[in-house]
């Protein structure tokens, strides 16, 4: 896919309110409750498949944020971090889940908050029986994939934001042709209105595929 959608990502930083719940509601209720400074709750952990959000709810908790997939032996988590986010935990090498143990431990201890995400529920994760106790020893949330028309109707709301006519035909070859998550069409989203504007030509299905099939400079 054209460079140009990677270039847009960063320009749509995820916030609580740029994420498109569908039937996800519940879980982001409870991500926002559990954010609010009485709460006294340490963990709350979100599980569910690639796609699903939890790395865009992770990034927009204000956390200091760590990938696993990135860093196994999360290196780069602050040892003093009052709030720590760590994404894809079944990433996590041996020092890795050390390491997050004795984060769980510290931050329970000093009032402090843990964020954590994966692709199946605590229990299911092949960790340390210590850490895997731990971690479903707080809140778990299962968040869920948009429906195509979920996914439909999101993107026909942020066109009309935008004063943008996005024809059926386009839309319809959008969700088959493009990355499944919502922040990526999205920005996908903003990169055509560009295109269209920058080009003087309306927003067709030919005009899509110019967008998505041209090679990345």
């Amino acid at each position: 896919m054209r460079q140009l959608l990677l270039d847009l990502i960063p320009d749509t930083p995820p916030t609580l309110e740029n994420f498109v719940a569908g039937g996800n509601a519940d879980a982001l209720t409870a991500l926002a409750g559990w954010l609010a400074a009485d709460n006294r709750e340490p963990c709350l952990f979100l599980w569910g498949e690639s796609g699903a959000g939890k790395s865009h709810l992770l990034a927009a908790a204000g956390a200091c944020y760590v990938d696993a997939a990135a860093d196994p032996d999360l290196a780069g988590a602050p040892a003093e971090a009052p709030f720590l986010a760590v994404d894809d935990v079944e990433s996590l090498s041996g020092d890795g889940q050390v390491a997050l143990f004795n984060h769980f431990n510290r931050l329970r201890a000093a009032g402090g908050r843990l964020l954590v995400a994966a692709a199946q529920p605590p229990a299911q994760l092949e960790l340390r029986e210590d850490l895997r106790t731990r971690l479903g020893s707080g809140l778990i949330y299962r968040l869920r994939p948009l429906s195509d028309a979920e996914r439909a109707a999101a993107l026909a709301e942020q066109a009309a934001r935008r004063g943008m006519r996005l024809p059926p035909e386009a839309l319809d070859y959008l969700l088959t042709r493009a990355p499944r998550d919502m922040r990526s069409l999205a920005a996908l989203l903003v990169a055509l209105d560009r295109h269209s504007l920058e080009h003087k030509r309306p927003l067709t299905l030919p005009l899509l595929r110019e967008v998505l099939q041209a090679p990345a400079p």
